[in-house]
């Protein structure tokens, strides 16, 4: 007997578990994680900004405060993601010579990654609490991810 399950995950963890997916994802695209909020380029005509709310997200109190941030960097092109006043995790783009829409877009793109990580680890130590065992995991070209499990 089998099941099919898609998950549409909301981000509800704490600062710790969101690091870590974002650790996680980043890599993936290219970015390196910089040590220490380093502050954001110089303003000037030049450097556009984006910033994207990140729906269905929500930081724990306990997990860390408003002031918390993690900085990424790629090819000239920085990304802050941090926790706004409401809790909700948010990422702000910036880069030189680059349009509001390729902002916009690698900033989704880095939101998916983000969110499919969290995702992922979620599942997967649901599972390993629940006693089931990971058969066979499948990455797809589209970057969606299968899972096969057995329950012991």
């Amino acid at each position: 007997m089998g099941a099919v399950i898609v998950l549409t995950p909301l981000l509800i963890a704490g600062w710790p578990a969101i690091t870590a997916a974002v650790t996680a994802a980043v890599g993936s695209l290219g970015f390196s994680i910089m040590q220490g909020g380093l502050p954001v380029a110089e303003k000037s005509n030049a450097v556009t900004k984006t910033e994207i709310d990140i729906e269905d997200s929500e930081i724990l109190e306990s997990g860390g405060s408003t002031g918390e941030e993690l900085v990424i960097e790629r090819d000239g092109v920085r990304g802050v993601f941090s926790r706004d006043a409401r809790g909700a995790l948010k990422l702000c783009l910036e880069g030189r010579g680059m349009t509001q829409s390729l902002l916009k877009q690698l900033g989704d793109d880095l939101i998916g990654r983000v969110t499919q990580q969290y995702a992922y680890h979620r599942i997967v130590t649901e599972l390993k609490n629940r006693n089931m065992t990971i058969v066979e995991e499948q990455v797809s070209a589209d970057r969606s991810v299968k899972i096969r499990v057995r329950s012991l």
